[in-house]
């Protein structure tokens, strides 16, 4: 009998760092912009990407210095995934936290990197501007219409 593969089987703290990183499929939908709400705490995406940001394959050009070089960056930590509400819904992350399965166009399950992008579901189908092209003062002009 065949095992269970691996984010069946394991909750996020108990992933080896491979298989957390595996984990990713590479939307960098993370990598938008985000404002929040100071009233109700409620975040919303913006059409704004990080400057980091390679559009060609949707990685960062600086992934081991992010958060050096982007003090607002947030890395991601199994000892977080009760904070990982404001991710997109469609977060491998946020939802094997959620005891979900992951998308059938993740990588994991297609074997190949470019899946998530032929669906439509990366940042390649929301971005509008990168973030050193405006000012901070105008990202709520750039709040996407759609929940994430």
């Amino acid at each position: 009998m065949a095992q269970e593969v691996f984010w069946r089987r394991k909750t996020l703290r108990e992933m080896t760092r491979a298989e957390w990183e595996s984990l990713c499929d590479g939307c960098a939908l993370c990598c938008l912009h985000k404002v929040e709400d100071e009233d109700t705490e409620e975040v919303f995406y913006t059409t704004v990407v990080c400057h980091l940001l390679d559009m060609e394959n949707c990685q960062c050009t600086e992934y081991a210095r992010r958060c050096e070089l982007v003090p607002t960056c947030i890395r991601l930590q199994p000892e977080d995934v009760e904070n990982f509400d404001w991710l997109p819904p469609t977060c491998s992350y946020r939802l094997i936290h959620e005891g979900q399965d992951l998308p059938e166009w993740h990588p994991l399950l297609t074997g190949d990197r470019k899946s998530v992008v032929e669906a439509n579901a990366s940042v390649l189908s929301v971005y509008e501007v990168k973030d050193n092209e405006i000012s901070e003062d105008q990202l709520i002009d750039y709040v996407l219409d759609e929940d994430y």
